[in-house]
């Protein structure tokens, strides 16, 4: 039985100051922003960009191009649409512009794995500086449009106060939020003293829930759904059940796949690169113009295999009968077009399966939201394929690649998710006092070490504090308590404990040199000498230090240093 979408409409803005927040959502292909203005007591109205340079509106799609474009210098020359203007090309081309695309999958992790090689960056740029450039962009882009929506006034009230969210794939860790909060940082949209405060974080996959939410889609009794966030990337999924009062909790640890729509191109452009080989238009100056008109236009518009496929790249004298160009035109049959999309396909699909198997609450319904979901191959085949499972597949009667800038905005403003799966196995390394009793320490006694203490310990031990796929509600706080021994006084006044991360299949590692691959630096948290709290139920992990005072227990924060970040800005 389905029942109306129950959840509470949004309250007026309990603060008592104006202030703005902007969204952000930096795509692999293509960005967007939202904004809110939260003025007291009235109720916040979420507002999309649908203007930027050199882009008339077109369905409100109100997105632009993820690329910029850079000169010899390494200075930024023209961004998102501008960089397709045809004047530019031109002086591009001349001058040795070099432009720059995909950037957002160089901050990706390495467990994130990919099909296909994706275009480098320049040699004097980092993912850090490439980010914080377009982040720059898109920011002033956002002035500019308020200043000519709102009035100069309203900006000139909020730009002291201003929150920013942005959305990131379900696969990214806290290396990449640091990433991203440098680059916020570097951009000069916050200062570094207020980002911890003004920048927040919220998963594609959460936010496109959320965007789901505000379309008022319906919700089966009993029964959790799946959110697809198909983009240009990646493919983000998870899983949601209706909880008190509106709210929602995820219900089986998310993924987060490297099958987004740029693949579908590639698979095209390797394909063409075969078929055009010997041809007059079998040059890469050629080819590459095929595939991105086919990116562009016939990947979109595909609906059955059984139908050919038509690129229009040139003019009538255009012609190759051999491989099926005539009239400017190729011509691709349906079953070929067909294989660009199966990977990626298949991949969504075992996707849903597992989540469908693993989830606590039975699953109704899948929701598909982002760029790539607008194909309808792409609908009709998981519809196809996962409706015999007694799963409905439905999209939002809405523009699809809004979904992630209006739904982080609404993550901000409705905060609909009140509990999140833990998608890894965090812990620390530390030693165990030896046990004599105990096989395994017994088989470790070459190891073993005497403490300043006089107590006798095993070295490469790993304790867990959350274990992969433990549900977490966000007022949930984990405490370790650890004993810091050391002969120099010194070394009591303030205290630093690696956070490690586990991505092995064992649901209770013990030991940090059984599977030493499967275990790596998370973070380093840094505190004066207290009980170290971490915070693991938002979408961004936290710690803070606790102690006692006068009897009362005190809280302040406490810095997580991400020791991955050096690796990432190489």
């Amino acid at each position: 039985m389905q029942l109306p979408n129950n959840t509470p409409n949004r309250k007026p803005y309990d603060g008592s100051v104006r202030k703005l927040v902007v969204a952000f959502d930096v795509g692999t292909t293509f960005s967007g922003v939202s904004y809110a203005i939260l003025d007291p007591g009235e109720v916040p109205e979420t507002q999309p960009v649908t203007s930027f340079p050199a882009q008339a509106k077109v369905g409100g799609s109100a997105k632009i191009p993820s690329i910029i474009c850079y000169d010899k210098e390494g200075k930024v020359r023209a961004v998102g649409s501008e960089a397709e203007e045809p004047a530019f090309i031109e002086q591009a081309e001349d001058e040795g512009f070099v432009t720059v695309s995909w950037f957002k999958l160089h901050l990706r992790p390495e467990s994130l794995k990919l099909e296909f090689d994706f275009p480098a960056l320049p040699k004097n740029k980092t993912p850090l500086m490439v980010f914080s450039d377009f982040l720059r962009y898109l920011f002033e882009c956002t002035k500019s449009y308020i200043q000519k929506a709102n009035g100069t006034l309203v900006w000139n009230s909020v730009q002291s106060k201003i929150d920013f969210i942005l959305a990131h794939p379900n696969g990214w860790e806290i290396a990449q939020q640091a990433q991203m909060r440098r680059a916020a940082i570097i951009a000069g949209l916050v200062s570094e003293a207020e980002s911890q405060e003004r920048v927040h974080f919220v998963t594609e996959g959460e936010a496109s829930l959320h965007f789901c939410i505000q379309k008022k889609i319906p919700l089966e009794k009993d029964k959790g759904i799946i959110i697809v966030d198909a983009g240009g990337g990646t493919v983000d999924l998870s899983a949601y059940c209706q909880a008190a009062m509106g709210s929602f909790e995820e219900i089986v640890t998310s993924r987060c796949i490297g099958q987004g729509s740029v693949f579908v191109g590639r698979r095209a452009h390797s394909y063409l690169q075969g078929r055009l080989k010997n041809s007059r238009f079998g040059s890469e100056q050629d080819v590459q113009l095929i595939a991105s008109i086919f990116d562009a236009e016939a990947k979109h518009t595909f609906r059955k295999s059984e139908d050919s496929v038509y690129v229009k790249f040139g003019t009538f004298r255009d012609r190759d009968p051999s491989v099926d160009i005539k009239s400017g035109q190729l011509k691709l049959p349906g079953c070929v077009v067909e294989t660009f999309f199966e990977p990626s396909i298949k991949a969504i699909i075992q996707a849903v399966k597992e989540l469908h198997s693993e989830a606590t609450t039975p699953i109704g319904a899948v929701f598909l939201a982002g760029g790539f979901s607008a194909s309808d191959w792409l609908f009709s085949s998981l519809k196809n394929a996962l409706e015999p499972l007694g799963l409905t597949v439905s999209r939002p009667d809405a523009h699809l690649n809004k979904a992630v800038a209006d739904g982080a905005l609404s993550y901000y403003l409705d905060h609909f998710v009140s509990a999140r799966v833990a998608r890894l196995t965090y812990g620390t390394d530390c030693v165990r006092p030896y046990n004599p009793s105990n096989i395994e320490h017994i088989r470790r006694r070459h190891t073993m070490t005497t403490r300043p203490s006089g107590r006798q310990v095993i070295p490469n031990a790993f304790s867990t504090i959350i274990s992969k796929g433990v549900l977490v509600h966000e007022e949930t706080e984990f405490k370790e308590h650890y004993v810091l021994e050391s002969s120099i006084r010194s070394a009591y006044n303030h205290v630093s404990a690696d956070i490690m991360v586990y991505r092995g299949r064992s649901s209770c590692p013990e030991w940090t040199d059984v599977e030493p691959r499967m275990f790596s630096t998370w973070g380093t948290v840094y505190a004066d000498l207290s009980d170290v709290v971490i915070l693991f139920g938002g979408p961004e992990i936290k710690a803070q230090v606790s102690w006692r005072e006068n009897g009362k227990e005190k809280r302040g924060p406490a810095t997580i240093v991400c020791e991955q970040i050096n690796q990432l800005t190489k």
